[in-house]
């Protein structure tokens, strides 16, 4: 069996006084699309961030293509080829879309290949390209984090929550972008409450509660068993069309 691109093994964190993170033990395989499920403080935005070093792995041990990644410096793992988008989007709003995406390209300035890709994916980006992002839709802002996270060719994408308060439409047209970075073979973390995302993208999947991975499987498997998402989610996938 291939060695996963991602791995998380036994990783403990703590925040100050809180104990957030109890043990968790995540697999990414290389290629594929995995979400990260659970309720809201299951841990799962705690999780991305100790990945890239914004928050330190009190014990355990994090490694990414075979190396041991756990107490590296947050821009050392970035260099490795891991991208995160966190929930906040980060989006520099007095900034034009181009200039958003020049500061997320390397010292060569945006690779026109790149570009091409983006825009495959995201047109809006091409049309509102001179235009500060301030002025972008929540949509729109959302499509330009996850650009700027393929600025530059990455190994790995980290995406936190990019549907959160989207209209169903965007969701759509979000569904869309991710599915044709699937069909890149681009591997993707992705965390999302949206359910019918999850069911439509998810290769893998890894429920979180109480800061630690309940269950890993495959997506498909639980989108088959409404008993188990009860169990693990609290609802059923059904529900959420």
């Amino acid at each position: 069996m291939a060695e996963p691109l991602l791995s998380l093994s036994g990783v403990h964190t703590h925040i100050g006084q809180y104990h957030i993170l109890h043990g968790v033990d995540l697999v990414v395989p290389e290629g594929e699309l995995t979400m990260l499920l659970g309720r809201n403080g299951a841990g799962k935005t705690t999780t991305l961030r100790t990945v890239m070093g914004l928050w330190r792995a009190s014990a355990g041990v994090i490694k990414f293509a075979g190396r041991d990644i756990t107490a590296l410096p947050t821009p050392d793992i970035a260099r490795l080829g891991i991208a995160y988008v966190p929930e906040t989007m980060g989006i520099f709003s007095q900034l034009t879309v181009r200039e958003n995406m020049l500061l997320a390209s390397g010292p060569a300035g945006l690779n026109a290949a790149r570009l091409d890709v983006v825009f495959a994916l995201f047109p809006v980006l091409k049309q509102k390209w001179h235009d500060a992002a301030g002025g972008l839709s929540g949509g729109q802002k959302q499509m330009l984090a996850i650009s700027r996270a393929m600025a530059e060719e990455r190994r790995l994408m980290i995406v936190d929550e990019p549907t959160k308060g989207l209209a169903p439409a965007v969701i759509e047209h979000l569904i869309g972008g991710f599915q044709t970075l699937k069909q890149s073979r681009t591997t993707v973390l992705l965390v999302e409450q949206n359910f019918h995302m999850a069911r439509s993208l998810g290769d893998g999947v890894a429920v979180m509660d109480g800061g630690t991975v309940i269950h890993a499987g495959a997506m498909a498997a639980l989108a088959a068993d409404e008993a188990l998402q009860e169990r693990l989610l609290g609802l059923s996938l059904a529900e959420h069309q």
